[in-house]
């Protein structure tokens, strides 16, 4: 295999989703070969199609709840739906995804020795006791609820890819993913910045859930991705022992609540939509900020620099295209 300072070849799983195809743009600008695979159940080839004439480009379609054989040096794990509507429509193949899709993997990368980044979320803290939530937190998740499939799902899969580390010795690297946007996020994807974009830019009504006090901090999708290359750039040790592993918050610190983000995007939108109250859905937490100041250490200090107003222009702009275009 070849060694990380050359040219590597990189599986994506979920390549074609929004966090996943950001990635792939940013692997090839340095020069590396990607193999992004996808079975596009959320993914979807508008995020990839400007690659397909890559020649360090090309495309899988393929479910990581069953195994894949590739040759690879590195592999980038975003395989699983991870919008509310998308990952309870049906909740087992969600599980199966985040835990057949982890075992499948790590044995890919314990054959071939190759190092492997999980997409984990800031979910695994449930609705948290401790604010804001730095990575020793174990978290406060219903093990049987709707959104179960998924927080859990991503809880065994880190044990899973600690126990690899542990017993296998593999280079891992889990980042816990706190809400991100940015151009490429779904339109139909159930998420507050997706949702209160488009409502407002077709004139409906902003929905809210409960009554919008609830909080969530928002990272622009560029200032993510840096933060995942930065962490598997992290290297290993010189007797060749892996680097460190986390797990390590990923996200803006920068904290709003809902009612805040709907007003923002109405002024930003010009829009005259209206806001409308629902009950708020089971399980959905009331705060939710990182602590990145690990991150900081370990990332070179690695902070976010993308202020929310000018990353919500850039998405505003990306879904009015989207609308205009039909989609």
């Amino acid at each position: 295999m070849r060694k990380y300072n050359s040219r590597k070849r990189i599986l994506v799983t979920g390549g074609a989703g929004f966090l996943g195809s950001h990635l792939i743009d940013r692997l090839l600008e340095r020069g590396d070969e990607i193999l992004c695979a996808d079975n596009l159940f959320t993914g979807t080839k508008r995020n990839i199609e400007h690659l397909f004439n890559h020649p360090n480009f090309e495309f899988l379609r393929h479910d990581v709840t069953f195994p894949i054989y590739v040759e690879v040096d590195q592999i980038y794990n975003l395989a699983c739906p991870a919008s509310p509507i998308h990952y309870q429509h049906d909740p087992v193949q969600t599980t199966k995804t985040s835990v057949h899709g982890a075992i499948n993997l790590l044995g890919l990368a314990k054959r071939v020795r190759a190092r492997i980044f999980q997409a984990s979320t800031s979910e695994v803290y449930g609705d948290p006791a401790v604010h804001p939530q730095t990575e020793d937190y174990w978290g406060n998740v219903n093990p049987i609820g709707i959104r179960s499939c998924y927080d859990e799902g991503k809880r065994c899969a880190e044990t899973l890819f600690f126990d690899y580390h542990r017993q296998h010795g593999l280079d891992i690297r889990v980042a816990r993913i706190f809400n991100t946007y940015g151009p490429r996020m779904h339109p139909n994807d159930g998420r507050v910045v997706s949702n209160f974009i488009v409502q407002a830019l077709l004139g409906e009504d902003i929905t809210i859930y409960g009554e919008g006090r609830q909080t969530r901090s928002f990272c622009y999708v560029d200032d993510l991705i840096e933060g995942f290359i930065r962490f598997m750039n992290i290297p290993s040790g010189i007797d060749g022992s892996p680097g460190f592993p986390g797990p390590l918050n990923l996200g803006n610190p920068g904290e709003f609540t809902i009612r805040e983000l709907a007003e923002k995007i109405i002024v930003l939108t010009g829009s005259h939509s209206k806001l409308v109250f629902k009950p708020l859905p089971a399980d959905d937490p009331m705060q939710r900020r990182p602590d990145i100041s690990c991150a900081q250490q370990h990332l070179d200090g690695w902070t976010p620099q993308v202020p929310l107003e000018d990353g919500l222009k850039k998405t505003i702009a990306y879904f009015d295209e989207l609308l205009m275009a039909g989609h």
